[in-house]
């Protein structure tokens, strides 16, 4: 799937990054690091909400927390560093978990 242009801008701002100074290969990795921030938000029970709402919010800063963490870690690393994770990221993520909507299954009364 295919970064939309305002997504994209935005992901490059969070990371800091100028487009002009990308590579193509650079890009083209990106591009993965965001398809794969979505894929895993979707993995983890967590569904795009509706843009301009509460949830939206703390869903893009999720996705764009992870596209940085893929790229700052793009190259392999070799040594004993210590590989942590983001404690911010984790507490957005579980907040959205906890406010997902729940489906309507059809087991309420009178549905």
């Amino acid at each position: 799937m295919a970064m939309p242009d305002n997504v994209r801008a935005s992901v490059l701002a969070y990371c800091q990054l100028e487009e002009e100074d990308l590579t193509n290969q650079d890009k083209v990795l990106l591009e993965e690091f965001y398809d794969d921030a979505v894929s895993y938000m979707a993995d983890s029970g967590v569904t795009e909400p509706a843009a301009g709402t509460k949830r939206a919010a703390k869903y893009n800063l999720c996705v764009k927390a992870m596209v940085l963490d893929s790229w700052d870690r793009r190259s392999a690393q070799t040594e004993s560093a210590s590989i942590r994770e983001n404690p911010a990221f984790r507490r957005r993520l579980n907040q959205l978990k906890r406010t997902e909507p729940v489906p309507k299954s059809g087991t309420g009364s009178g549905e």
